[in-house]
């Protein structure tokens, strides 16, 4: 057993010194993130929120059994904040799909839920404002 500790400690060296040769896999991602606007993060955070959320909802094709509406309602939550923080940097352009994604989550946990929330009192509501279903287009 002393031997493998023996030639462990020149093995354990000479990657040290390998990876002083290579860039840091870290810079790169910073200077990858750095090339991305900010409306683009943020749009990928809010939609990741988004699915995750409709999963929790048992809106996701593979899995329509699964529900957990406490996740749900951590996930709109969160997407919520998040859009109601990052709008003046994200323009109408591109937060109004994001929006209409918000109120048909929260419309969706609404349907989902047996108990109803107090108005103003659903998930991501604080952001938002009560939401209640509107009557359909003609």
């Amino acid at each position: 057993m002393t031997d493998s500790g023996a030639t462990s400690q020149p093995d354990d060296a000479q990657p040290a010194a390998a990876d002083d040769s290579r860039p840091d896999p870290l810079s790169t991602v910073s200077r990858d993130i750095a090339d991305v606007p900010s409306v683009e993060i943020i749009s990928t955070a809010a939609l990741h929120l988004m699915s995750a959320a409709a999963v929790h909802l048992g809106l996701a094709e593979d899995l329509p059994d699964h529900q957990d509406l406490d996740e749900a309602r951590s996930l709109i939550d969160a997407l919520a904040g998040l859009l109601d923080a990052s709008a003046p940097s994200l323009g109408h352009h591109h937060a109004a799909p994001l929006r209409d994604g918000l109120r048909s989550l929260q419309l969706a946990f609404k349907e989902s839920s047996t108990i109803p929330d107090e108005p103003g009192a659903g998930p991501g509501e604080k952001y938002t404002g009560p939401v209640h279903p509107t009557a359909a287009r003609r």
